[in-house]
């Protein structure tokens, strides 16, 4: 399929919506200075050629629990069952099969010390044809979650930005606390974070007001945010990877703040393991990501190694990264 070319609009839509993925149409409009039913036709038309949707998504540091980085090498002909299997896990954020489909690398989010343990010291440890097991714990996070790789392109201009953000997040004083009615609305906005209030009272069973306000709360105290997910290859960005890099201890954060300006990093965090620091990276081709490696990593005087795993397809996906 010959990649899609996005216009202006296309790509200020995009944006928009990663600011505030609940945003009417409507609102989205007025400031694009177009119509609503030109938004609508947009968003329907990406829908269909590019399989956008919202994803509701929550940030797990705020309800505090860990983030996890985990790479499963497996035997041949082995890894999309595995990594189907992971899939259906809830607390898998998103799994790729990669290295000429003899690796899975997933991102979870355990809820408890005891899932935790469960899925790593036993479960992957007792699973036919797994080679091998590392899992990296998340420590630092320097970009990624609810700052979104779509900011980078600029597709808005200052003015239309700050009208179309929401209203900033007020950090709460001690760790959020989710109860079944958060849980609940939480389950229906991963499926659809553009979800009606009226579908989100049936999957709550709660009145609207009831509904809207707990909405706003998760909102507020940015536990919830929303992540723009669509297929990069129609639309010209065919090279997706992970970059593992062995960073000096003294330049992990000088590192970490540097990476996370390049446009091609959609996560980048600090991890246990020999490689200390890892990148989710978008390229439009392996001549540019090549490009990335040899300039922009190879400029980094901390970095010491670097291993580079090109994302083969992506199997779950919740967000652009770990975090």
């Amino acid at each position: 399929m010959a990649p899609q070319t996005l216009d202006p609009l296309d790509l200020k839509l995009l944006q928009a919506l990663e600011l505030d993925g609940r945003a009417p149409f409507s609102r989205i409009a007025q400031v694009l200075g177009v119509s609503d039913q030109t938004v609508a036709r947009r968003f329907r038309r990406l829908h269909t050629t590019a399989r956008l949707r919202v994803t509701g998504v929550t940030d797990d540091s705020r309800l505090g629990r860990e983030s996890w980085i985990v790479r499963l090498g497996c035997t041949p002909q082995s890894a999309e069952q595995l990594a189907a299997a992971l899939a259906r896990r809830p607390d898998t954020r998103y799994v790729d099969l990669a290295s000429g489909g003899t690796e899975v690398l997933c991102a979870m989010q355990p809820r408890t010390r005891r899932e935790r343990d469960e899925l790593l010291l036993e479960r992957l440890q007792r699973t036919p044809r797994v080679t091998s097991v590392s899992a990296h714990c998340v420590l630092h996070s320097y970009y990624g979650g609810p700052l979104g790789w779509l900011g980078k392109i600029r597709a808005l201009d200052p003015d239309e930005e700050a009208a179309l953000r929401p209203p900033a997040i007020v950090a709460p004083a001690a760790t959020v606390v989710l109860d079944d009615l958060d849980e609940a609305l939480l389950a229906a906005l991963r499926r659809n974070g553009r979800a009606t209030l009226a579908e989100l009272q049936v999957a709550s069973g709660q009145s609207e007001t009831v509904v809207r306000r707990c909405l706003e709360r998760l909102r507020a105290t940015g536990v919830l945010y929303f992540a723009v997910e669509y297929d990069h290859e129609p639309l010209g960005h065919g090279v997706e990877a992970m970059c593992w890099l062995t960073v000096a201890p003294h330049a992990l954060a000088e590192t970490g703040r540097a990476v996370a300006g390049h446009p091609e990093v959609r996560f980048a965090g600090a991890v246990t393991g020999a490689a200390n620091v890892v990148l989710s990276l978008l390229c439009r081709t392996t001549g540019d990501l090549y490009a990335y490696l040899s300039d922009r990593i190879g400029a980094l005087a901390g970095v010491r190694t670097a291993e580079t795993v090109l994302t083969l397809r992506r199997v779950k996906s919740l967000t652009y990264g770990p975090g």
